[in-house]
């Protein structure tokens, strides 16, 4: 059941009432900088959000909203006879690392949506549902490096896919989790520093094998391209 839009803000204030307490109002504005983007859907503009809350207090994100989509998570797999293969532990070692990661994650730059990084993360989305494939390359064979690069040369560039959730919360979650990714390219998209990452496109489409898949595209453009904070 798809959820009624409202303001992006409010939406996020309304679902998460009790971390909302525990983040300022100030937090949440820096963190909504997809609130205007119309080419953008709800749960889209949300990514953006979570994904900045991570980048603006890594460690209390792990304590407020991770610790939500981890109990909510388990909550969900305990049906499972092989629920406790399936749960995530607090001696998981992906959760272990994460805070070592996350500990030093404090007012990073935050992530601006572009419509036409948007528009190349959407077609990938779009071209993975119709093949039916789970791969950052494209079904005609290219790269994302190479799709990216078309519109965005000589850049800084990176890409994250999850698969098998449409909720923007459990995506960046998943994502930052990385479980059973030992490089943990996906966690370290999320927090990154040393390309200057700045610039996001979002898309999240149906797949046939995962119910859905979620591109993120991330591109590193000269300081004056994004919105000033």
């Amino acid at each position: 059941m798809r959820k009624v839009l409202l303001p992006t803000f409010l939406f996020l204030i309304i679902v998460t009432a009790a971390n909302a307490q525990k983040w300022t109002d100030a937090e949440f504005r820096r963190a909504n900088t997809a609130a205007n983007a119309s080419y953008l859907t709800n749960e889209e503009k949300n990514v953006v959000m979570y994904m900045n809350l991570i980048r603006i207090d890594g460690e209390k994100f792990y304590y407020t909203f991770l610790e939500d989509y981890i109990n909510n998570y388990n909550a969900k797999v305990k049906q499972y006879r092989n629920y406790n293969e399936l749960r995530i532990t607090r001696n998981n070692s992906y959760y272990t690392s994460l805070l070592k990661h996350l500990r030093g994650i404090k007012n990073l730059q935050v992530f601006y949506p572009d419509d036409k990084l948007t528009s190349l993360s959407r077609s990938h989305a779009q071209d993975l549902n119709r093949n039916n494939l789970d791969t950052h390359e494209s079904s005609n064979g290219d790269k994302f490096s190479k799709r990216l690069s078309k519109y965005f040369p000589n850049k800084a560039m990176s890409e994250n896919i999850d698969f098998g959730y449409s909720n923007s919360l459990d995506i960046v979650c998943h994502l930052l989790l990385d479980c059973g990714v030992p490089s943990l390219g996906h966690r370290f998209n999320l927090i990154d520093q040393k390309n200057k990452l700045n610039t996001v496109g979002v898309s999240i489409q149906p797949h046939p094998s995962y119910s859905w898949c979620a591109v993120i595209d991330f591109v590193a453009q000269p300081a004056s391209y994004s919105n000033n904070e």
